[in-house]
């Protein structure tokens, strides 16, 4: 019989086992010849008085394979002497007044939805050929970072049905290429019941979903994603569980995973329940997960969700600091990042709660990136004005720069921005057709231009008119249209830029890699702005009116020729190519606190790039 030493069970109950994976779940046993000769099943129940392990296997009978409690804190374990790879199980576990169907926490797979059951799965054995990835990899602090937020079910389908992940991956490759992106978020991809969680009320933290294909085919994914220079995010949701009868939720007859008190366990707001993350088995699970999934498919950074929800219980400063969990929160950044410090580790937080990208020996959080919930608010509120009124709103785009420097950010226009009635970002933008189309552009060359790393969710990247829908594809066809095809040009353009020019991407986080010109014109709404990389500099002119300036007078920080890089009123973008076609000498004078200065053409409702040409 499979044994358990003392000091692994002690160190998972105290919240310090960070591979529970090597333990907990269901294993083939194999002999020298790689022959399965049984099947292991061990799981973590400490107030169940019986379980078993029930299955196809044993026609779910309850008493057929009892498992054995193997030691004093809750571990209990059986080997069956069969080859029971693919067999679908479940344990059943007597809490002395009722019996439970449950999942298998630790599962590597399950069977495809509406079914709930595991399934035994060889999780081992896949070449991996991403070693020249991990051998270039570097951390990308002054390194363009362009993600591609992507949920894979609606991304494409294939006659209404979903793709495996080995069917889609070359498609997005392409797209990934043409458009410029350096890595993809993928929405969580582990196991959950209803699709229209968008993966975020988890059942299987452990399995990647069936829906998608099986395991092995996750990891051909991203390690073809690798190859072609791609890095790979998940969404991951360490905070709430679902309540389906089962998944993790009082899975023992306890709340053995979740907090004790009913008013810290039950999110009303999602329906879910609240995890507590200062209970050292729910430490030990999560955290060897996250190890699970850097070790078994080789990701490459967590974006974590609604870490609010973490800081404060039910994400609600009122109720006090969940200390618990922020001391998780830290326990997770020292171990992910003494395997590999060049993982991301993103927050998805909404707070103003200090340190959130603050190393932990300093005092912090732990996470190197902090999604800027503050700036995708203020922007798009700003953006959806109509543009006779923004001269009254300009602190709507001025007052990020107030605190841009003070968090490593991530610039997010993300999933939860194009549903629930709130329009893409194309039809936030006010105005007539061509003005939605004008506007659209300005809102990209803002986010691109703006200090921080930068975040798009799918569709928007083509302008995409409808909302997102969970249950359908995107509307590819809309590349048909030039209004969309031109769209897309300009965004891939502008990201072209923002890797290429290291004055867009090199002092992200660094204050000197950014100096206001003008940030008070209200009367014409025009912003401008200077973006300095390590060996060269961008003049930035933002036009958030219609209106066309000749002779507009902009202050420069050097003597010189400027060349424009960029117009996003040019014909090739769908606009009404009024552009500086000619290169700009600069003018000694004082301007914007400046000692030169050029004249140029501010176009309508348009981002401008100068660049000195040396």
């Amino acid at each position: 019989m499979y044994k358990i030493s003392s000091e692994d069970a002690y160190f998972f109950n105290q919240g310090k086992l960070y591979d529970a994976k090597r333990i907990f779940g269901s294993f083939l046993n194999k002999d020298k010849k790689g022959k399965i000769i049984s099947t292991r099943f061990t799981v973590y129940a400490p107030n169940a008085k019986k379980v078993s392990v029930v299955g196809d296997f044993n026609h779910w009978n309850i008493h057929a394979h009892e498992l054995t409690k193997i030691d004093s804190q809750g571990i209990w374990s059986i080997t069956i002497p069969w080859n029971l790879e693919w067999a679908k199980y479940k344990y059943y576990i007597d809490t002395g007044f009722q019996g439970l169907y449950k999942a298998d926490p630790y599962a590597t797979f399950a069977e495809e939805r509406p079914g709930t059951a595991s399934k035994v799965y060889d999780i081992d054995g896949y070449e991996w050929n991403d070693q020249e990835w991990f051998k270039n990899k570097r951390h990308v602090y002054n390194q363009p970072l362009i993600v591609y937020e992507l949920h894979l079910g609606s991304w494409r389908r294939k006659y209404g049905m979903f793709f495996k992940f080995n069917e889609i991956v070359e498609q997005l490759i392409k797209h990934l290429k043409e458009q410029n992106f350096t890595h993809v978020e993928l929405m969580p991809i582990y196991e959950h019941p209803l699709d229209d969680s968008w993966g975020y009320q988890g059942t299987g933290y452990y399995a990647a979903t069936s829906r998608y294909g099986v395991p092995k085919d996750l990891m051909y994914m991203i390690d073809r994603l690798h190859q072609e220079g791609f890095g790979v995010i998940i969404d991951w949701v360490p905070g709430h569980i679902c309540r389906d009868a089962h998944g993790l939720y009082f899975f023992d007859g306890s709340p053995l995973y979740e907090h004790d008190e009913k008013w810290k366990r039950e999110n009303e707001v999602w329906g879910t329940a609240n995890l507590d993350l200062s209970k050292g088995t729910t430490k030990s699970f999560l955290i060897s997960n996250a190890v699970f999934w850097m070790e078994y498919f080789h990701v490459d950074g967590f974006r974590v969700d609604a870490v609010s929800n973490l800081i404060y219980f039910l994400g609600d400063k009122r109720n006090g600091t969940d200390h618990g969990a922020i001391e998780f929160l830290r326990d997770l950044s020292r171990v992910i990042f003494k395997k590999d410090d060049r993982v991301l580790l993103m927050a998805e937080d909404s707070t103003a709660h200090e340190g959130v990208t603050r190393p932990v020996d300093a005092g912090g959080l732990g996470f190197n990136y902090k999604w800027n919930m503050g700036f995708m608010n203020d922007v798009l509120r700003y953006m959806k004005r109509d543009p006779i009124y923004r001269k009254w709103h300009h602190d709507d785009i001025t007052f990020g720069l107030t605190y841009a420097f003070s968090e490593q950010f991530i610039l997010p226009f993300s999933h939860d921005e194009v549903v629930h009635g709130k329009g893409t970002l194309l039809t936030r933008m006010p105005g007539d057709y061509w003005q939605k189309f004008a506007n659209y552009r300005a809102l990209i060359g803002l986010w691109a231009t703006h200090p921080g790393k930068k975040l798009l969710f799918m569709g928007q990247e083509f302008a995409h008119f409808a909302e997102w829908d969970v249950n359908r594809a995107l509307d590819w066809h809309l590349f048909r249209y030039k209004s969309h095809d031109t769209a897309n040009k300009f965004v891939r353009d502008m990201l072209w830029l923002v890797k290429s020019e290291g004055a867009l991407h090199e002092k992200d986080h660094d204050p000197t890699g950014f100096m206001w010109l003008d940030h008070n014109n209200r009367e014409q709404s025009i912003f401008s702005f200077v973006r300095y990389g390590f060996n060269s500099h961008l003049v930035v002119v933002l036009n958030m009116t219609p209106n066309t300036y000749h002779g507009y007078e902009l202050g420069v920080p050097e003597k010189g020729k400027y060349v424009e890089i960029m117009n996003s009123d040019k014909l090739e973008y769908g606009g009404s190519n009024q552009y500086n076609g000619l290169p700009l000498f600069t003018f000694d004078g004082k301007r914007h606190n400046q000692n030169q200065y050029v004249k140029m053409l501010v176009s309508p409702l348009s981002v401008t790039i100068l660049k000195l040409e040396k």
